[in-house]
């Protein structure tokens, strides 16, 4: 059975050199952990947790918090997180916070329970009371994702939602849209207030009347789009775009305006969020927000695991969106090629 002296032998460094990288501690350059790494599946060399756990009184895990496990969107962070953890030779344990606040904070409390050495929570439901009372009651770092808690902003790590959400309506309007339609996400949810938040600034700029008959309310599922796209066409509410705050419900949306015999984007020109891997698949292609969560859950993680090795910090800046312009958005009735063509 290979030690961990062979491993040292096999990488051409020292013994406590991969000691360190088994531990995620001190500095290690990335070429040589990647060099241990290799060294130790060469090897079959398989580190005994337990042992270093009490040797070193840390678990060497970090634990992970989600709203749910259903979806792409977690598919990624969950597959980017255990990438992540791994390179720092820590395991990751993860939980499902059932979309709930009452269960995302007995999931905290199991994990800390766990001695996790870091805890990151991805919550979408609960408050930023709750959110502080946990920092402040369990004994190991605590990250938070989706969320700006002002009494901790160096323990959060979120995107601008509603930039993003204005920057796609304000593109839509650029194109000589004004009469523009939007279905939401839970509008309960900090990320429903501000996506919704993000359309109506749009269109206030730009001197846009806000028509709630424009606006239904979802559940972020591709059932509901299509749902309330329908709704929209069977109370004749005049639109040329439609601004859907998640890929699955313009997803939903599309089947309801190609039954209602309207073309993408001749007839109503449609917008997304997410960049859903399913966007690029939709005839025409689905334009919308591509939103970096494979970059927020590595910079959550590197953030515990300084918090959790004392290592200096600093507040990370919001991360934001990129608009991913493909087929489904043409000019609109008010631009001026409309004009010239008309």
């Amino acid at each position: 059975m290979a030690t961990m002296l062979d491993v040292s032998l096999r990488a051409g460094v020292s013994k406590a050199t991969v000691s360190r990288v088994l531990n995620g501690t001190g500095q290690v350059k990335e070429s040589t952990r990647q060099q241990v790494f290799k060294a130790m599946e060469e090897l079959g060399y398989r580190p005994n947790f337990l042992a270093r756990s009490l040797a070193n009184q840390t678990s060497n895990s970090i634990g992970l918090v989600v709203s749910t496990f259903d979806g792409f969107y977690f598919g990624r962070l969950l597959q980017q997180a255990s990438r992540q953890t791994e390179s720092h030779g820590k395991q990751l344990i993860v939980t499902d916070g059932h979309d709930t606040p009452e269960r995302e904070e007995q999931a905290v409390q199991m994990l800390a329970d766990r001695q996790c050495d870091a805890i990151i929570l991805y919550t979408r439901y609960m408050s930023e009371k709750a959110i502080m009372a946990l920092v402040d009651s369990i004994p190991m770092p605590l990250v938070v994702i989706n969320r700006d808690v002002a009494q901790a902003r160096d323990r959060c790590v979120f995107f601008e939602q509603q930039d993003a959400a204005f920057q796609a309506v304000e593109y839509l309007i650029s194109q000589g849209h004004r009469d523009i339609a939007c279905i939401t996400v839970p509008i309960h949810t900090p990320t429903g207030k501000a996506r919704l938040e993000g359309y109506r600034n749009a269109l206030k700029k730009h001197g846009i009347p806000w028509d709630p008959a424009r606006v239904k309310y979802g559940d972020s599922s591709m059932t509901r789009g299509y749902e309330l796209c329908r709704e929209l066409l069977e109370d004749n509410t005049r639109f040329s775009a439609l601004f859907a705050c998640n890929d699955d419900m313009a997803l939903g949306a599309s089947k309801a305006l190609h039954q209602a015999g309207l073309r993408i984007p001749q007839d109503i020109s449609l917008f997304g969020f997410d960049d859903a891997p399913s966007a690029k698949w939709l005839e025409p292609g689905l334009s919308t927000v591509y939103l970096p969560i494979d970059n927020m859950i590595v910079t959550a993680i590197e953030q515990a695991i300084k918090l959790a090795n004392d290592q200096p910090i600093e507040t990370i800046p919001p991360f934001t969106g990129t608009l991913v312009l493909r087929d489904s958005v043409t000019v609109g009735p008010y631009s001026s090629s409309s004009a010239i063509n008309s």
